[in-house]
């Protein structure tokens, strides 16, 4: 009976993820892909019976309402499941078109459309931010003098050399944000009236330059509204909203016709997926994935489905090519996709340095730079999340990707660790028994 389950719930996996993808976007070729990965192994068909059996087990003790499960290895899916509820209001079964707010996962999709303006040399890596937004040209970093009594003088200091955009990619631009750590910067960033009244992202950049740094730029890795700021050097350079950019030379051409800053299309309102009440925590500045607004965050405001997602991520696994078209030149995907914040740049990692001590970061990306404690997952593996709990990570190595997508910020973390172990056990490269 054992076996009988599991060989249907392989078909199942196999036969729904083509159709599901395909589906979704219209698209019959959606599966196919240009990868010219070595052979790598195959993920064991127990193994991916335990991912499927680990995600219903959280939906069945309420830990999230439901979630989408896509990995997909020499560009064809592997493994596609949903499970439980779109939301738990109406008890809607989750779908493979599901909507979600991914958040954080936005900042791969901003970090790639400035590198193709950097391919097209529109764009230089180690140009001053005050080119394109001339308020940064009188930036300065605020330098802490808390007391025991809890005040925050600060005291405003000179930049020691200009912002660059490669540090707002690299997150070394010393532009923060405010929900982390403490101290008087910090407290400047939670300010609700960076988020006040319906602006756009020229004025949200505006209101970021003339906040204090966090740092001197180039000196430490501090994760903030760098990206958000990239978005409006975008504008400036294209001379297009963020999105308009996006849709004509991303979305469009890959067939991501559900990624949006927010659901136009009211028809479409009832996939977008639902947390929990308890769950319901609002990034802050991100309103309802249903509400017009002028700001598009490039940093945290995209929404998207599970199968454009992961048409965007099989194109730069493929080095920035798919279908015939390319995006980015494969060199500009490696070094996207490598540490740029290693020993020799000097460039400090502090207690909330979040790509985790086995990491780096590239342009745009966490890069596995050695394998965590007792394991033997990949070098070059390349990823990040978003504070709904989804994530997604790319890994050359083994030809592989996967997105798993979730409306559920008070578990993701531990979800992507559990889910991420099984994932490599089902390569060989699990956790070691020394």
């Amino acid at each position: 009976m054992k076996r009988w389950r599991t060989d249907r719930v392989a078909a199942c996996c196999l036969v729904g993820a083509a159709l599901a993808i395909a589906l979704v976007t219209g698209r019959a070729h959606e599966v196919r892909a240009e990868s010219t990965a070595p052979v790598a192994p195959t993920l064991s068909r127990a193994a991916l019976d335990r991912i499927g059996d680990q995600v219903r087990n959280e939906v069945a003790t309420g830990k999230i309402p439901g979630a989408i499960l896509l990995i997909q290895q020499h560009g064809k899916p592997v493994y596609f499941e949903c499970f439980g509820v779109r939301d738990p209001a109406t008890a809607q079964p989750m779908t493979p078109d599901a909507i979600f707010q991914i958040y954080s996962m936005s900042k791969a999709v901003t970090s790639v459309a400035a590198m193709m303006l950097v391919d097209e040399g529109k764009l230089a890596l180690d140009d001053p931010v005050s080119k394109y937004i001339r308020s940064f040209a009188d930036a300065k970093v605020g330098v802490d003098l808390s007391d025991e009594a809890g005040q925050y003088p600060l005291k405003l200091e000179p930049l020691k050399r200009p912002i660059t955009i490669r540090d707002l990619l690299r997150h070394t631009s010393g532009i923060t944000y405010g929900f982390f750590g403490e101290g008087a910067v910090k407290k400047l960033y939670a300010n609700p009236q960076l988020y006040a009244g319906d602006f756009d992202s020229a004025e949200f950049a505006d209101r970021i330059a003339v906040l204090p740094l966090a740092d001197q730029p180039a000196t430490r890795w501090d994760y903030g509204h760098s990206t958000d700021v990239l978005g409006r050097v975008i504008e400036v350079v294209s001379g297009q909203t963020l999105f308009q950019f996006e849709k004509q030379r991303l979305f469009d051409p890959l067939g991501m016709s559900d990624t949006a800053y927010y659901v136009a299309d009211q028809a479409k309102w009832p996939r977008i997926a639902q947390p929990f009440p308890v769950d319901r925590q609002q990034v802050v500045g991100i309103k309802d994935p249903t509400v017009p607004r002028r700001w598009e965050s490039g940093g945290a405001g995209l929404v998207s489905t599970i199968a454009d997602y992961a048409r965007f991520l099989q194109m730069l696994l493929n080095g920035g090519k798919l279908d015939g078209k390319r995006y980015l030149k494969p060199e500009t995907v490696a070094l996207m996709t490598s540490d740029q914040i290693g020993p020799e740049t000097g460039i400090i990692h502090d207690p909330f340095y979040f790509p985790n001590p086995t990491s780096g970061f590239g342009l745009g990306f966490a890069v596995r730079t050695s394998p965590p404690p007792n394991t033997t997952w990949p070098l070059g593996e390349y990823r990040w999340d978003a504070a709904g709990g989804s994530f997604y990570f790319v890994d050359p190595q083994d030809d592989m990707l996967g997105v798993f997508m979730v409306m559920a910020p008070t578990q993701g973390g531990r979800i992507q660790l559990e889910l991420k172990t099984i994932m490599y056990e089902a390569l060989g490269k699990g956790m070691r028994k020394d």
